[in-house]
C-alpha cells in the first residue's frame, strides 16, 4: 500500500512544470505527513488496546487510559475483540 506521503511525491513528481505553476510544496508535504503519522497511531492504539483486553482489563480501565467513558471505549474498539 502506498503511504500518502509517497503518493504526493510521486504526484509531484509527475508534475510538468509548464502546466502547473508550483511555488512551494512543503505544506502539501507536512499535510500527507501528517495523514501518514495519524494512521500510524491508530494503529498502534488499535493494537495497544487488543493487547489490553487479551490481558483482561476492563473497558472501564481502557476508557480512563484514553480519556473516554467505558461505553465510548468499547463503542469504538469492541469490534476488535470479538471471535
Amino acid at each position: 500500500m502506498v503511504s500518502e506521503t509517497e503518493a504526493l511525491e510521486q504526484a509531484l513528481d509527475d508534475l510538468d512544470p509548464s502546466s502547473v505553476e508550483v511555488v512551494q510544496t512543503l505544506d502539501l508535504r507536512d499535510v500527507a505527513a501528517a495523514a501518514d503519522a495519524s494512521k500510524a497511531a491508530e494503529a498502534a492504539l488499535r493494537e495497544a488496546v487488543m493487547i489490553a483486553r487479551m490481558h483482561r482489563r476492563s473497558w472501564t480501565e481502557i476508557g480512563v487510559a484514553l480519556g473516554v467513558s467505558r461505553q465510548a471505549a468499547r463503542q469504538r474498539f469492541a469490534e476488535l475483540v470479538r471471535h
